[in-house]
């Protein structure tokens, strides 16, 4: 999966984005890659740079580098988690062909979502800490399209809800070495999420000095994300992403949000033996 979504500013520019660097390789490869299941293992490690919004809603933004590392093993997965909604994990694809992809992870975000330096009416409510997340995810891939969504969970009691994404993503080969791809989705997202990142609490207002803001579930984010893959060598491969969300109903309206289009780019490089 080269760009996904998401699943909000930080969830585009971590979950998808990244899961997409640790199986950059020509169309082939990946079609084998794909399709395996036999017991074997298998590795890649790269590193990304991405320039994201600080926070989900933040009209700054900061540069990152992150390193990548997975491993896997048949249908078993450890490290990267493609398609799962978050950058590492373990999980297992329950079902794993040339069409379909089915399966379940566990795992989490690398740095804390939102922290309370992030903004100035952020001061004093602490930060919004890094949490447990579960995955249920699926994909179809019929010649040059593929559909692919997550229903992801906090499952570590942080308060961090439930998120549902759904993506297209059209794939063009260039040639043996060239990849580009494109395509929409949105992500729906349920009213503990909506709260925790956009909502305002009585004392969370006090401090700030700004009104209670009650942030309901629904529709979160519609996004649109372009790529490129370039297989160097046969090990290494090289990538640039970019993607472009709105953030939609409670979400855009919070008085937190201080731009509702959120981007998100990056280069990235990996190499796979």
């Amino acid at each position: 999966m080269f760009l996904s979504h998401k699943i909000g500013a930080h969830f585009i520019l971590v979950g998808a984005t990244l899961a997409a660097l640790l199986t950059t390789h020509d169309a082939k490869a990946q079609a084998r890659l794909d399709q395996a299941a036999d017991d074997s293992w298998r590795f890649s490690a790269g590193l990304g740079v991405f320039n994201r919004p600080r926070y989900p809603g933040s009209g700054d933004t900061q540069t990152v580098a992150v390193p990548l590392v997975t491993a896997n093993y048949g249908r078993y997965f450890i490290g990267g988690t493609p398609g799962a909604g978050f950058p590492f994990g373990v999980g297992f694809n329950i079902i794993q062909d040339d069409a379909w992809r089915f399966g379940f992870a566990l795992g989490g975000e690398l740095t804390k979502p939102r922290k309370e330096s992030d903004a100035p009416i952020l001061r004093g409510w602490g930060d919004i800490p890094e949490t447990a997340l579960g995955s249920v995810f699926a994909s179809y891939t019929y010649d040059w399209l593929t559909v692919r969504g997550f229903l992801l969970s906090d499952i570590g009691g942080n308060d961090q809800g439930t998120r549902i994404a759904v993506d297209l993503e059209g794939r063009y080969l260039v040639n043996d070495r060239l990849v580009l791809t494109a395509g929409p989705g949105v992500t729906w997202a349920n009213g503990k999420y909506t709260q925790t990142f956009y909502g305002i609490s009585v004392p969370q207002s006090l401090i700030a000095g700004v009104a209670p803001y009650q942030a309901g579930g629904g529709l979160n984010t519609v996004r649109f994300s372009v790529g490129a893959q370039y297989q160097l060598t046969a090990q290494w491969g090289l990538g640039a992403s970019v993607a472009v969300a709105w953030l939609q109903g409670d979400a855009e309206r919070s008085p937190i949000t201080e731009d509702r289009t959120q981007t998100t780019y990056g280069v990235f490089a990996s190499y796979r033996f």
